[in-house]
């Protein structure tokens, strides 16, 4: 949350912690995230994208909408448990770095913002073996991709 109603939705696939932000210009109504969700996660291989983790901000009161739109089901955390979603709470520490608390978002582009996803995706993280994201997440969809030959005895 920034100045204002502006916003930066983040989706963080926990296992490689590969990072889409989301800029969110015309606030953060819910059926403005559910949409800009909607269309954000659906970029992601299908095979990461099984079921989204929320907090309890009001935000995510069109998930009905969101997982008819896209199967992707919504779970939401126990209030006052962030450790539930350690990913994202995580990744908004990172953010910090380039949008400090209490920045007003409206003079960020969403090329910037889509900057900002793409350096995070190839910052190594302690967490992967020292590995970026965008490693991790290419190694995953290569080994999705071979498919095992037969061969005869």
């Amino acid at each position: 949350m920034g100045k204002g109603m502006r916003a930066i939705a983040t989706l963080v696939e926990r296992k490689t912690r590969f990072v889409m932000l989301i800029a969110l210009p015309n606030g953060h109504a819910a059926d403005v995230v559910a949409d800009a969700l909607a269309a954000k996660i659906v970029e992601l291989p299908e095979q990461l994208r099984r079921s989204l983790t929320w907090d309890q901000g009001k935000e995510m009161a069109s998930h009905v909408r969101f997982t008819d739109e896209t199967g992707v089901p919504v779970y939401f955390c126990d209030p006052r448990s962030p450790w539930q979603r350690g990913s994202n709470e995580n990744t908004n520490g990172l953010l910090r770095e380039y949008f400090p608390k209490g920045t007003d978002l409206a003079g960020y582009s969403t090329a910037y913002v889509a900057q900002v996803a793409e350096q995070l995706n190839n910052r190594p993280r302690k967490r992967l073996g020292f590995r970026t994201p965008n490693e991790v997440m290419h190694d995953i969809l290569t080994k999705d991709q071979q498919t095992p030959v037969a061969t005869a005895p």
